[in-house]
């Protein structure tokens, strides 16, 4: 399914903040098949195993990730914006 588990050296990292499956759908306007697909593809932040029923997914990645979308997004792109024809 491609989950990675968290390593050693993860659990080393000061600071980090994981939140669950609830916390990343109301930080990030998708579906969760969505955010699989996007996954699959390294399109997303991995989720981490915390358990055999626990997922978890870095905050700090996720925080990542949505600032690289707003850098992409083009000034006026918005779906359904209409262009000027000046």
């Amino acid at each position: 399914m491609g989950i990675r588990p968290l390593t050693t050296t993860d659990l080393l990292v000061p600071g980090r903040v994981l939140i669950k499956r609830r916390q990343l759908l109301q930080k990030v306007p998708l579906c969760e098949r969505t955010i699989l697909d996007m996954e699959k593809r390294g399109g997303f932040p991995k989720r981490f195993t915390i358990t055999s029923r626990l997922v978890a997914w870095d905050l700090a990645e996720v925080d990542a990730w949505i600032a690289a979308q707003q850098s992409a997004a083009l000034p006026g792109c918005a779906p359904g914006a209409k262009k000027s024809t000046s």
